[in-house]
């Protein structure tokens, strides 16, 4: 079922034993998050606990909200600029879905108020240091996996992950590299080299694996909305296409 306007007006909302104002959509089969721009920001509380959701992204600036309830869906992807959308996310429920790398994780470490986090459930949960990663790397987590974190697990995870300089450890490299060419917030390839030409208007090329890995250090580092979205739409496609301006740089020198 999408999640069209008319469910999401149909649906309502109601205020929870704790006074938040919550919205219940669970158990639709939801495939994609849409159309909630209709909430006009009024929700506390989002459940979107049971559908069959794959990626966490797509939302609209929701400056209220504050709870994200997840569990029993597929999720192996989260969209890097998502942190953006939800300013004041501090609850992210998501139980029992399909991330697999460390990889996958790292947008979540862009909230500034992320305090309880749920990742039971899913394969990266399962791997060696996922929980001194995740304490290093989400510096606000404050319960993870309905499990406080303790100064002492911080000093520990700090140790493991970082040099004495403040450095990401060879360790938290490892760990963080994507997977089998998996990038983080990547999608797969759906774009060919045509097509691609055609969207930005310049020849292309193919990345080396240098240059898509630069590309990815540039999305972990930005801090502008607006630029995450360009770099992500050129990892997306997978091609190295010049900017109008080192073109112009380039013909200059001729």
């Amino acid at each position: 079922m999408k999640l069209t306007p008319e469910l999401i007006t149909a649906t309502g909302s109601y205020l929870n034993p704790l006074q938040d104002r919550e919205m219940s959509l669970r158990g639709h089969k939801i495939p994609t998050i849409e159309n909630l721009g209709v909430t006009r920001d009024q929700l506390d509380t989002l459940d979107l606990t049971d559908n069959d959701l794959i990626t966490l992204g797509n939302f609209p600036h929701l400056d209220r909200l504050a709870h994200l309830l997840l569990s029993n869906n597929l999720i192996s992807r989260i969209e890097p600029r998502l942190a953006f959308s939800l300013p004041r996310l501090t609850t992210l429920t998501l139980a029992n879905n399909q991330i697999a790398s460390f990889a996958q994780l790292a947008p979540l470490a862009r909230f500034p108020q992320l305090e309880y986090l749920t990742l039971i459930g899913n394969p990266i949960a399962r791997e060696k240091y996922y929980r001194e990663w995740v304490v290093w790397k989400v510096k606000t987590v404050r319960v993870l996996d309905f499990k406080r974190v303790k100064d002492k697990e911080r000093s520990v995870a700090k140790s493991l992950m970082e040099t004495s300089d403040g450095r990401p450890s060879t360790l938290a490299h490892s760990l963080s590299a994507p997977k089998g060419g998996e990038a983080e917030g990547a999608v797969p390839q759906q774009r060919t080299a045509a097509e691609a030409i055609a969207m930005n208007g310049a020849a292309g090329r193919l990345m080396t694996k240098e240059e898509r890995k630069r590309l990815e250090e540039a999305i972990d580092k930005s801090e502008s909305l607006e630029e995450i979205r360009r770099l992500e739409e050129r990892l997306r496609l997978g091609y190295a296409i010049e900017d109008s301006s080192s073109t112009a740089n380039k013909k200059g020198k001729k």
